[in-house]
């Protein structure tokens, strides 16, 4: 039997920290920013910092790339050498990327490919990839790297505050977040993605401060007895608060084994608005 060779394929929307990306060689699906006069590629040519500048002007749309740039990743992949693909994308219920990579990934007969979803977005689903890079440094066959992926998907959450709902709501991606509520008595909704991975309302808060404070105790349990955790912090234009929870964070819960900051994806950007603060729990044991 030849050895497999798995190779790692990430969507821009995971936002793997780019250091870790690098240094697991994880290939990128990057998702496209389109604005009336041209398109973008997503951590490519646009930063977050010039989609937020833009935003008052106009809010741009996302979507897949097309299937040649999918194809051209997949024909890279075999060039250096692969014969498996895993590829590590975010919620078949908030994207059509799984579902693209997975059709495309059938039809390339030289590469054993599975799409595997991560029912998450951002941080949460960059975590599983992060997880994906440190079970196949273990050596796992490819079977087993899957199964036990799969395994551990629901012991991954991301919670996000949002400065307001205005974005998400353009973007149709409200899913089964009330929105009308949040923006009328300046509740601050703490939003995740449910088991099926599409946004809902996890809790709502009075104003930003309140709203931190529950997002800490929602941290808590999610952690609860888990004595292997890894935590991050992703933020979009709240540099100051995402320093700030970090130190909260990392104060209050000594067994994170590992600790992630960043500035989320300009794709992710485009729904959020600017005043994002995202968290991933990752419980390991």
């Amino acid at each position: 039997m030849t050895k497999e060779k798995i190779a790692l394929l990430v969507d821009s929307g995971t936002d793997v920290p780019e250091e870790i990306s690098t240094a697991h060689h994880m290939y990128t699906i990057p998702l496209k920013i389109i604005y009336k006069d041209r398109e973008y590629t997503d951590k490519v040519d646009i930063t977050p910092e010039e989609i937020y500048s833009k935003l008052r002007q106009e809010i741009p749309s996302t979507s897949l790339p097309d299937g040649d740039t999918i194809n051209k990743i997949f024909d890279q992949i075999k060039a250096d050498g692969f014969t498996h693909v895993l590829a590590i994308t975010i919620s078949s219920g908030l994207s059509g990327t799984n579902n693209a990579v997975r059709l495309l990934g059938e039809h390339y007969d030289v590469l054993t490919t599975y799409a595997f979803d991560t029912k998450n977005i951002g941080i949460g689903a960059g975590l599983q990839a992060i997880r994906a890079a440190e079970l196949l440094q273990k050596g796992l066959s490819f079977e087993e790297l899957i199964t036990q992926l799969e395994k551990e998907v629901l012991q991954n959450k991301v919670y996000f505050n949002v400065a307001t709902l205005e974005y998400l709501q353009k973007g149709g991606r409200i899913g089964l977040v009330a929105s009308i509520l949040g923006n009328a008595l300046k509740l601050n909704p703490i939003i995740s993605c449910n088991d099926e991975g599409i946004y809902y309302t996890v809790a709502k808060a009075r104003g930003r401060k309140k709203s931190l404070e529950k997002s800490v105790s929602l941290i808590r349990e999610a952690i609860g007895n888990h004595q292997n955790v890894r935590l991050a912090v992703a933020h979009g234009d709240a540099l100051a608060e995402a320093k700030m929870m970090k130190e909260v964070l990392e104060k209050e819960f000594p067994q994170v084994k590992e600790f992630f900051f960043g500035q989320i994806s300009p794709a992710l950007v485009v729904h959020t608005g600017p005043g994002l603060l995202g968290f991933g729990i990752q419980a390991l044991d």
